[in-house]
């Protein structure tokens, strides 16, 4: 796997968690924090979960010294959590910056870091997916998840991009 499909896979990480966070915005505090059928955490929880895996599985691969476990704070509000989020994705995008074809190639305990990296955003579809289902029985679907319509978005945001270059002279 290359660093540039590594940073795609990330990239829509980012995007579909995004949504999740948009969607859950205004919702009422017992969906956010109640245990449910899904999964013994709640809504935000599930989100603070996916938030901690994320951050420790970058912090392992980096070969840092910390271990976030934001789980185990009191759970903190949607925008806390938003907050949360774009750190992360501020350390993440410096993360990504900085990988080469020798750290993904690298292999640690029979896993190549390449498929650790991969594992994080499986692991978070997962999440997305829990969540997404409990917003979607209060009324707030984040709507399609899907890796697809990422790259259909991410498709067309470029076209358009090429297509104001070009009307503004300088495609």
């Amino acid at each position: 796997m290359q660093p540039s499909e590594i940073r795609f896979l990330f990239e829509y990480d980012r995007w579909s968690t995004g949504r999740v966070l948009d969607a859950a915005v205004g919702i009422d505090e017992g969906t956010w924090s109640a245990a449910n059928v899904i999964d013994e955490r709640g809504l935000g929880a599930i989100l603070v979960h996916q938030l901690g895996a994320h951050q420790r599985w970058r912090h392992a691969i980096s070969q840092s010294s910390e271990e976030p476990h934001p789980e185990d704070e009191p759970l903190p509000s949607l925008a806390d959590l938003r907050d949360r989020w774009e750190q992360e994705w501020r350390d993440v995008d410096a993360f990504l910056g900085s990988i080469d074809d020798a750290l993904l190639a690298y292999v640690h305990e029979g896993i190549a870091v390449w498929q650790m990296l991969v594992h994080v955003v499986n692991h978070g579809t997962q999440h997305r997916s829990e969540a997404a289902a409990l917003l979607t029985a209060a009324g707030r679907s984040p709507g399609e998840l899907d890796m697809i319509n990422f790259a259909e978005e991410r498709v067309a945001a470029e076209a358009a991009g090429a297509a104001k270059g070009q009307d503004d002279g300088r495609g």
